[in-house]
């Protein structure tokens, strides 16, 4: 599978030029040239290559509004060569950072080491619901499913424990917090929440089981 790479940048030629170089290279192209339809588009993708010099939002807030809901890797690929901007879009979580004017093979050994782990993505198969870990894509029968980050946050724990019972506590603790251990009833909204998005009839779940007075589970072979 051909790993898909988001161009976020308002230059058309240098879009076009990075679209020609990563198509001629096996990959997948998607382009957004504003920060806001980046950020909303990085979550499709396998890595960004984002500019700093953005219309709307500076390039460093779009890598930090990435960061919020996703570890997809970022390439910074920018004309500012400051140590300080190189510096902060790291903190903020970029992975590297490319100076224009740019040598197209030094770029794709850059994307190359950065999708290492692509091939190795944690993706867990429930039957026709399909949970990309790694990414934070869920699709149901080929077709993804929108979540909020919460909601995806509680569906990953679930996912990668499925088949196993988790207690009301241990997945407060992670998703929620040693604060909210005893908050229950917020647990049992999000989860009502995510069964209206998964189950085929949400008030007879088979894929989000509940284990009365203990916690939850989510089931193989729930949904086919």
């Amino acid at each position: 599978m051909s790993a898909r790479i988001l161009i976020i940048d308002d230059e058309p030629q240098i879009r076009k030029f990075l679209r020609i170089s990563l198509s001629a290279n096996g990959y997948l192209v998607e382009e957004a040239e504003t920060g806001n339809d980046g950020a909303l588009a990085a979550a499709r993708a396998d890595l960004v290559i984002l500019d700093l010099g953005l219309p709307d939002l500076d390039g460093q807030d779009v890598i930090s509004r990435i960061r919020a809901d996703s570890k997809v890797p970022i390439i910074v690929l920018s004309v500012r060569a400051h140590e300080f901007d190189k510096v902060e879009a790291l903190d903020r979580g970029a992975d590297d950072y490319v100076v224009k004017p740019f040598g197209v093979a030094e770029l794709m050994a850059r994307i190359r080491a950065a999708l290492r782990p692509f091939g190795n993505r944690e993706v867990i198969d429930v039957g026709a619901l399909v949970v990309d870990l790694a990414r934070r894509v869920v699709t149901r029968g080929g077709a993804e499913v929108h979540l909020s980050r919460r909601e995806w946050d509680l569906l990953a724990i679930l996912a990668r424990n499925a088949d196993h019972v988790l207690t009301h506590r241990q997945i407060l603790t992670d998703v929620w917090g040693p604060a909210h251990t005893e908050d229950t009833a917020y647990l049992r909204v999000y989860i009502n929440q995510l069964r209206q998005k998964l189950e085929d009839d949400p008030a007879n779940p088979v894929l989000l089981v509940t284990d009365p007075g203990v916690g939850y589970r989510l089931k193989r072979g729930g949904i086919n």
